[in-house]
């Protein structure tokens, strides 16, 4: 079958993106709020580490903005999942379900928590987590021995579920939850790139321990910086306490009652996210309209199309994902080069982490789709800059 030539995919993106300067990369952070003005405070009355009004402020907004009870914030989305598992129960040994077309992060807070990562096959809906797929591979795999899901292969405790909003697009959560209580699973959302995303109305962190990434390429960025987010008061204080190396309060003994971690975001950061949280909503819109622009640029290419918000979901199109219908062998990579010779800086999917040497030897299910669509995807520029030009 016949696809879009890389000419044709270089002319409906220069359609969209008009004569913004080349390079252009794939996404950028945008500050044209209170950004400075709030870092350079900091420095001025001298709180910049983990302590200030900023770092209460962003957890306080945050939450607001998720439509959750309380927010963490941490150094990263890598720590904050690693301290969620642990603090949910993951123990050393345990299986941990997680797709195999995510970033590696995923499959690397698993590890740090000494768990083995388990991957499970994705929709091309959403490119998330399958929810059909999942529940027969673990009728297949998985037994209930005491109240826990046992993999029949391994022996080991499959002990929590990370379902991951792939490029913003929120995958069937209600159907994944209710995976997660026939089996006795720990339920976290890995949604460090959805803030601002729908389901069925409510917002990505309503409902479930979720998590989020501030990195320079996120939709709203502190330059790195994470979070937690819950409605469960008790874990809210248990994962604060953790996070702040396990210190108990007192106005100047250092007493630890556990081991904890060192993961709180510095008031510098925080000062960056309270600035661009005031300007989630313009972000949003303009990230909306862009990936509309590409929608309909791309609309009668033969062979391709731009992903668009699955059913009952509203995206935050962090990245915009242009879609071949067919695998071919050399497409993506070919296309990517004409891309770059156009100082275009489009980027594939990654590579599904169970073809990584380092994640090779893991408990998998069936993964054709994940392997077609790493072969089938380009990520297209994606700033929130683009999009502004049609709010």
């Amino acid at each position: 079958m016949s696809t879009a030539t890389s000419s044709d995919i270089i002319a409906a993106i220069d359609s969209v993106i008009g004569d913004t300067p080349r390079p252009v990369s794939l996404h950028e952070p945008l500050f044209s709020g209170n950004e400075a003005a709030y870092v350079n405070s900091c420095i001025t009355e001298g709180w910049v580490s983990s302590v200030g009004a900023f770092v209460d402020r962003f957890e306080k907004d945050l939450a607001q903005a998720c439509g959750a009870k309380h927010a963490v914030v941490l150094v990263n989305g890598t720590c904050a999942l690693h301290a969620a598992l642990c603090i949910l129960g993951v123990l050393p040994g345990d299986e941990v379900i997680v797709p195999s077309l995510t970033f590696i992060a995923t499959a690397n807070a698993v590890s740090h928590a000494g768990a083995i990562p388990h991957f499970v096959e994705v929709e091309e809906a959403s490119l998330g987590m399958d929810p059909i797929a999942l529940q027969k591979h673990l009728e297949a795999t998985a037994i209930m021995k005491d109240g826990n899901a046992v993999n029949k292969h391994t022996g080991r405790i499959i002990r929590a579920l990370v379902p991951v909003h792939v490029f913003g697009h929120p995958c069937q959560l209600d159907a994944l939850a209710h995976v997660t209580k026939t089996w006795n699973l720990a339920f976290i959302e890995d949604s460090t790139e959805a803030l601002g995303s729908l389901t069925h109305g409510k917002k990505i962190g309503s409902e479930h321990t979720g998590i989020f990434s501030f990195n320079g390429n996120k939709i709203l960025t502190t330059g790195g910086g994470g979070a937690i987010v819950t409605q469960d008061s008790a874990l809210h204080q248990r994962i604060k306490h953790l996070t702040s190396t396990a210190k108990e309060p007192h106005k100047w003994a250092f007493s630890h009652d556990a081991i904890g971690w060192n993961y709180r975001m510095p008031n510098l950061n925080a000062a960056l996210g309270c600035a661009q949280l005031e300007q989630l909503q313009q972000f949003l819109r303009a990230k909306r309209a862009l990936a509309a622009k590409y929608i309909e640029a791309f609309e009668n290419m033969a062979g391709i199309r731009i992903l668009r918000e699955p059913k009952n979901t509203q995206s935050n199109y962090w990245l915009v994902t242009l879609l071949a219908d067919h695998d071919h062998p050399t497409w993506r990579d070919e296309t990517l080069q004409k891309l770059h010779d156009a100082k275009l800086f489009c980027r594939p999917i990654w590579n599904p982490l169970h073809t990584l040497p380092i994640y090779a030897h893991c408990p998998k299910t069936d993964l054709r789709l994940t392997e077609s669509l790493s072969c089938r995807i380009i990520n297209l520029p994606s700033s929130v800059k683009l999009g502004l030009a049609y709010v």
